[in-house]
């Protein structure tokens, strides 16, 4: 195989049953990429577009992905970059890096929308707060600066 191979993109609302070979299909309305594993395994990739996935750059003739697209459970494990609509291999990784990878992704998206994890357990509310005639609180700001409200 040649270091760079070339590919199609198309534009679809939804991405297809039925996928092309060496074509990626992007769906903005659904923020997805999905294409058949470049190997030629024929699994589906799916690439999620997001501030923690993957980004998409289409510069009016070609588009790129970023990061690297590493199928690590795929059994082929095939790892390339997708720019400027050609595929270029990437090296293999170690499974330490795969998981040092998967760790800095799940600390990335934790960062981004909150911590999912709780450490401890939820607050009880205070009583004055279960009451259905509790008055509720005013901001400071309200209290101080805007008395009327």
């Amino acid at each position: 195989m040649s270091h760079e191979q070339p590919l199609k993109h198309q534009f679809v609302d939804f991405i297809p049953e039925e996928l092309d070979e060496r074509t990626v299909y992007v769906s903005t309305r659904f923020a997805t990429v999905s294409h058949l594993c470049l190997c030629r395994c024929q699994s589906k990739v799916v690439t999620p577009l997001s501030p923690t996935d993957w980004q998409l750059t289409f510069d009016g003739k070609s588009i790129s992905l970023y990061p690297s697209i590493g199928n690590w459970s795929f059994p082929c494990r095939s790892h390339y970059w997708i720019r400027n609509n050609k595929m270029s291999w990437a090296e293999d990784w170690s499974e330490e890096r795969i998981e040092a990878g998967r760790a800095r992704d799940l600390l990335a998206k934790n960062r981004y929308y909150g911590s999912v994890i709780q450490d401890e357990e939820p607050a009880v509310p205070h009583e004055a707060d279960t009451k259905p005639d509790s008055e509720p609180k005013k901001p400071w700001w309200k209290k101080w600066l805007l008395p009327w409200c």
